[in-house]
């Protein structure tokens, strides 16, 4: 008759005499989670640099945008007034030159662009026009191509 104690030892000195093959394939080494991080990290970077640039494609052609409306609110105020404001802050508070002022033709945030920044105005504008509204791009700088690049309201 066999010893009942006699199993579970067995069982446990086949488990401890298993072949190394078998108690590897249990779980991941260090370097292959190693190797999945990184190209995690890789594949997040890429996909966050395609994204800021959507978004910053977004905000320029919001920003043309508004520029093109801002633009409409000079004319809105040339119509009423006789001229183009001397400034885009007379778009908003009535200046004392304006005789038929029926404003405020913008509010203060719709003078600034997407990133921040000013729009670029000049009364006359060049070549005739009677004024020059200009979105600078994402830099905020003059010149410029690509997402930096200048739109006036001309084009």
């Amino acid at each position: 008759m066999k010893n009942p104690r006699s199993t579970p030892l067995v069982a446990a000195g086949v488990r401890r005499n298993a072949p190394a093959n078998a108690m590897r394939s249990a779980g991941f080494t260090l370097i292959e989670m190693i190797a999945v991080l990184v190209l995690i990290g890789i594949v997040m970077g890429v996909v966050a640099n395609r994204v800021g640039d959507s978004i910053n494609r977004g905000k320029v052609n919001a920003g043309i945008a508004q520029m093109r409306s801002l633009a409409t609110k000079v004319e809105n105020y040339a119509l009423d007034n006789g001229s183009p404001p001397a400034s885009l802050n007379d778009l908003v508070v009535r200046p004392g030159s304006a005789t038929n002022w029926n404003g405020p033709y913008a509010t203060e945030s719709a003078l600034k662009d997407p990133f921040g920044h000013a729009f670029q105005y000049k009364s006359p504008g060049d070549d005739g026009r009677d004024f020059d509204l200009v979105f600078l791009g994402k830099d905020g700088q003059p010149g410029g191509d690509g997402l930096n690049k200048d739109v006036g309201n001309w084009q």
